[in-house]
């Protein structure tokens, strides 16, 4: 009777819980993450604490990392001295209007060459790729003729062409992989409903890639956003400069001052517009990635 009861007992009693074993490889993993968001996050963590830190820190051997003297000189400074509110929406407007031609033209032209499929897809597809590795900068000289040809000197034109230009071809590589994905029975049912092609690619296909042109508006706006060499170029006028011209030229007092806390302060102002449009965005730029990587 015993020999039973004491059989039960070992049936009915619970096995212990297994420890869970972290491995070595799952440490490493993490170790790298956390060095490379410290790699990543560091420079800017600088600049913010730079544009709050008063001269005599800044300037302070050994550095002093982590200021227990703020103040907002700078920013008072950056303002004051001046127009860099010109500069913010100067920045915005071509920035925003090169956005909006860049999806305006790729998207029809990417879903021609994901749907229609034209003569001469492959050599187009093909094209565009080679201009998409072409570097920017090499077309600065012929860029330069052609806005002293045209009298586009100081005019926004003189950026919003060639942004557009040179981000073409990248949203319509990115917006055909996109096309490419989306099932073919949803346009052959609006087919036999009447919808034209344009009508279909409005109401029924940009909606369905409503993530991508998110993602790809995103690039294409944080390109012309930071761009420098064209707008150093081609807009020499104070008033019609833009944020990365504006704050690369601040200067001191003097010829021998490096003003550390008033470009670090337009650093933190030129890229607070940035961050509030990934954010604003978040959800649509991670499903555009990730329908991307499913995609690859």
């Amino acid at each position: 009777m015993a020999t039973a009861l004491d059989s039960n007992r070992s049936i009915n009693t619970p096995a212990p819980p297994k420890r869970q074993s972290v491995s070595l490889g799952k440490i490493l993993f993490w170790l790298a993450v956390v060095a490379i968001a410290i790699f990543c996050l560091a420079p800017m963590l600088w600049q913010v604490l730079t544009s709050f830190k008063v001269n005599e820190d800044i300037s302070a051997v050994p550095n002093v990392y982590f200021p227990t003297r703020l103040t907002l000189n700078h920013y008072i400074e950056l303002f004051s001295r001046r127009p860099f509110m010109r500069y913010i929406l100067n920045s915005a407007i071509v920035s925003l209007i090169s956005t909006i031609a860049c999806l305006a033209i790729g998207s029809p032209a990417a879903y021609a060459l994901a749907r229609l499929r034209p003569l001469g897809r492959k050599v187009v597809q093909a094209a565009v790729l080679l201009i998409t590795l072409f570097p920017g900068i090499l077309l600065l000289q012929g860029l330069l003729e052609i806005v002293q040809f045209f009298h586009l000197g100081n005019n926004y034109l003189a950026l919003i062409i060639p942004y557009t230009a040179i981000n073409l071809p990248l949203t319509i590589l990115v917006m055909q992989s996109f096309f490419e994905q989306l099932p073919k029975d949803l346009e052959d049912a609006a087919k036999v409903d009447g919808y034209s092609i344009w009508q279909m690619l409005i109401q029924i296909v940009m909606p369905l890639t409503l993530p991508a042109l998110v993602t790809t508006g995103i690039l294409t706006f944080i390109f012309a956003w930071n761009e420098y060499i064209f707008a150093l170029t081609f807009l020499t006028e104070e008033s019609m400069k833009t944020i990365p011209v504006a704050s690369a030229q601040i200067g001191g007092s003097s010829v021998f001052e490096i003003p550390y806390g008033p470009i670090a302060a337009a650093t933190v102002i030129g890229t607070i517009p940035l961050v509030i449009l990934v954010l604003f965005f978040q959800r649509q730029i991670v499903q555009g990635l990730t329908a991307g990587a499913v995609k690859g």
